[in-house]
């Protein structure tokens, strides 16, 4: 059986440029999410 979290949407942190992925937590705003983590966002 394949997994289902193989096909998410993927950006990549304005930041440290690495690239990360859709998370439940950003379902409602993911067109605003620029970051990776909160420490991306307040070293930005």
């Amino acid at each position: 059986m394949a997994h289902k979290k193989q096909h998410l949407p993927s950006k990549i942190c304005n930041t440290c440029g690495l690239p990360f992925t859709w998370r439940k937590k950003w379902e409602k705003n993911w067109e605003e999410v620029k970051y990776c983590s909160e420490r991306c966002r307040r070293n930005k």
